[in-house]
Order: C-alpha cells, then structure tokens, then sequence
C-alpha cells in the first residue's frame, strides 16, 4: 500500500479499484485475467477475485470458457461492433444450418438483463417460427436463454429473473425460480437446452451455447412442434457441435 492509499478513504480507495478495473476491462484488445487485474491494481488475487465475482454477479462482466472476463453491453463496451464481426462470420454457417433443417435458426447473446438475437435466418416455408434480429428474449422461456443462463453464476440469474420477471407465455412456461434453476442443471447435464411450447404454444427450439467464441454467445433452432419431434432434437444438436467447432476453426473469436 502506497503512503497515498493509506490517506485515502477506504470508501474512495475500493471506488478507485473498481474504476481500475473497469478501465482495463475496457481496453478493446483481448480478456482480461485475474493475473491482469492484480498487475493492473496491485490488489492481492483473492481481493481482485472478489472484486471480479461481484461486477460478475452484477452484470457488468461475463465469464469465459478460458476463465477470463469481458464486459458486458451494460457496461456500455461496443459489443455491438464484435457481434456485427461475429454474425457476418457466422452467417454462411447459419444459413447451411437453415438449409440443412429447413427451419429458422438464430444466433443469440445474452448483456444484463435479457437475451437478444444478434442474427437470424429463415427458411422459406410458409409456416415457420418467425424470430427479428435484435429481437429481447426472456431467460426462462427461450432454449438460448436457457443455454446462456446456464452458464453464468446462479445468484446473477436470479437477479435477472428478478429484473426480468417471469411472465407465463403458456402452460408450459416456467414461472418459479427454484425450478428453473433445476431446469438449468438438466441443461448443463445435456450440453443444451429445449424450449419445448413454453414461450409460443406449438413451437419448440433446441439451442447450444458455444465453445469456440469469447463473447458468450448460443446457437438455436426453431420449428413447429410438429416438424421438430423430440427424436430430431440429437440431430440438431450434433449439427450445431459441428457449427461449433467450424466457427472456432474459421476464427469465431473476434
């Protein structure tokens, strides 16, 4: 601790470490790591972790696959820049996905309070799932909701759930959180997640949250119910593993 840290209030001093943090989390170039932050800070790493876990907790910072951290759109980052960059790479992908199944298939990211779609194609069927990019979705009710939500802290999806609220869209909408939290054990146990009719009666969507980007970002797949028989499910999925790991190789990560 320097002689001026030791004059400054603490109240002060925890503002300026927050501010220290932030600024770095800002640098557009790469995530940061809990080793950054305490080069950056001079904090020791269990001080910098807890700072970490309570922006994360809050919303302002997203957790890696790698463990490193990246501010959130609520954070007012351009998020928006490296999803643009993102959607274009990944648009010839979606569109064989769309063309492989014939139905509507999305690319979904998740900033503090709601899910949003950052691309979407659509088959030229008549009937189908209509979905908008930059289209809000709700945590509790959406398959990539589902399968994003799954991947942050548990009390920070309470906190969405209490930002969000939990509307019922039909009989099948989960609408208490202590079993939502136990569908999102079944979808880290499956490796996605299944809306089955619960935001849109007759639709079902299977989603997969990605491995090879760092922005947290999920593919889905929407259909009728009754082109999208539970069966089908096992080959959607293996199909967005395989959309996955060609992102990844095509350098998915901005």
């Amino acid at each position: 601790m320097t002689d001026s840290d030791a004059l400054e209030p603490y109240g002060v001093r925890a503002v300026n470490r927050t501010l220290d943090i932030l600024e770095l989390l800002d640098e557009p170039s790469r995530p940061v790591s809990l080793g950054d932050v305490v080069a950056k800070t001079g904090l020791p790493k269990t001080s910098a972790f807890r700072y970490l876990a309570t922006l994360e907790r809050r919303g302002y910072v997203t957790r890696t696959a790698s463990g490193s951290y990246l501010p959130t759109r609520s954070f007012g980052h351009p998020w928006e820049s490296d999803l643009d960059e993102l959607a274009r790479r990944a648009q010839p992908m979606l569109e064989q996905l769309r063309d492989q199944f014939t139905e509507t298939v999305s690319l979904g990211a998740l900033d503090l309070h709601r899910a949003f779609y950052v691309s979407v194609v659509r088959p030229l069927r008549s009937v189908r799932v209509d979905i908008n990019s930059g289209a809000r979705a709700m945590i509790h009710c959406t398959a990539f909701g589902k399968a994003l939500a799954a991947r942050i802290p548990e009390e920070r999806v309470r906190e969405i759930l209490d930002m969000q609220g939990m509307p019922r869209f039909t009989s099948r909408t989960i609408t208490d959180p202590d079993r939502y939290l136990q569908e999102l054990a079944r979808v880290r146990r499956a490796g996605y997640a299944v809306n089955n009719g619960e935001n849109e009666v007759g639709a079902r969507c299977v989603a997969l949250a990605l491995t090879s980007t760092v922005i947290p970002l999920a593919v889905s797949l929407s259909a009728p119910a009754d082109r999208m028989p539970m069966q089908r499910i096992q080959q959607v999925v293996a199909a967005f593993h395989e959309f996955d790991d060609a992102f990844g190789a095509r350098g998915g990560t901005p």
